[in-house]
């Protein structure tokens, strides 16, 4: 049973960090239908219920407004399939990205994606989240809107167009217990709009320098702890990466804690070491270059799926094994999932040693 309306509005509009953190992600970090529901019974106490209406697709589309899915791994693995079917499906419309500019550089050398600024507040009350969507819906002209579970749209109760030109794709009410997204979002495509779509990414060069092979390593969490392993295991990662690339690209992230971590932990191997320190979509364009990714689960097991670049994804605290089949990497390159919960440290390097994907 719920709490009373009056107590659930209370928490989101005056903790709304802790709404978010403890109440709202772990219902759709389960992607189980009736948590799902409940997540939309939670959110009716700001949003109205609306009449369900099957949205059509009109005779002549001028645009297509893409949603992001706000963080930037959602947005290579799902929102990126999107956009490669849709410039296929209306080769003759806008596709626009409506994007915070850090997803927006995702697409940058891509002609046919233009960008509409909307940085979504991750912070503050649910009713300012909620305010955000209204005064986007002002700034769109007709067209059509893809809504890929968007928090934009509060995982799309709140449409942002006419529900007759929203076409939403449910990530976390569909699918069976082992189903990856990016099957999930292609075969929703497949039957919405009868075109296949692709992962990828397309941001502006960055030259990648230093000798052959290349390995890219990003040990970032996003301030979530229990996605590291702890102690010196990642000095051993970038050790043990050492002996076979000739370069190693490591990013360091938003700077601060994170980049002094990292680059401590590139110490033994610093002859081989070059360090990343610009934009996501920046390290993207190394990731894409290399012979190898190497991280924790974050955004750039995604990037490197799209690339077809080989990877291993060392992961973590994860809420689920639903979770972790949801979101792992999967793309033209072979791709290696060590689950590091129940592992000691020695035991994930082992892991990665003796599961060594082939690099070429």
């Amino acid at each position: 049973m719920l709490p009373p309306a009056d107590e659930i509005r209370d928490l989101g509009e005056n903790c709304p960090g802790e709404f978010f953190r403890d109440v709202i992600e772990p219902l759709g970090d389960s992607f189980n239908a009736a948590q799902a529901s409940v997540y939309e019974r939670i959110m009716r106490v700001w949003i109205p219920a609306r009449a369900a209406v099957t949205p059509s697709i009109p005779d002549t589309v001028d645009a297509v407004y893409v949603l992001s899915r706000v963080t930037l791994g959602a947005d290579i693995k799902i929102v990126s399939p999107i956009l490669d079917a849709m410039k296929r499906r209306f080769p003759g419309a806008r596709i626009v990205f409506v994007a915070n500019r850090k997803s927006a550089e995702l697409f940058g050398a891509d002609s046919r994606i233009t960008h509409l600024d909307a940085a979504y507040p991750r912070s503050g009350p649910v009713s300012g989240r909620i305010a955000f969507a209204g005064e986007l819906a002002r700034r769109l002209d007709d067209g059509i809107v893809i809504d890929p579970d968007s928090r934009i749209t509060q995982l799309g109760l709140l449409p942002v167009v006419p529900p007759e030109r929203t076409f939403h794709f449910s990530s976390r009410s569909v699918g069976g217990e082992t189903d990856n997204l990016s099957d999930l979002v292609r075969g929703w495509l497949r039957e919405t709009f009868g075109v296949e779509g692709s992962a990828y990414i397309a941001p502006k060069r960055e030259q990648a320098a230093g000798a052959r092979p290349f390995a890219a390593v990003s040990l970032g969490v996003g301030e979530n702890e229990s996605k590291r392993v702890a102690g010196d295991f990642e000095s051993r990662l970038i050790a043990e990466l050492g002996k076979r690339f000739a370069t190693i690209w490591v990013d360091r992230g938003a700077g601060g804690e994170e980049a002094r971590r990292v680059t401590a932990a590139a110490a033994g191997a610093a002859d081989r070491v070059r360090f990343w320190e610009g934009s996501f979509a920046g390290f993207a364009s190394i990731i894409s270059q290399s012979d190898l990714y190497v991280g924790y689960d974050s955004a750039g097991q995604h990037a490197a799926a799209a690339a077809g670049v080989p990877s291993v994804t060392i992961f973590a605290g994860a809420p689920s094994d639903r979770f972790r089949r949801r979101w792992a990497a999967a793309g033209n390159g072979s791709t290696v999932q060590i689950q590091a919960d129940s592992l000691s440290s020695d035991e994930i390097l082992t892991a990665f040693v003796t599961q060594f994907p082939q690099t070429g």
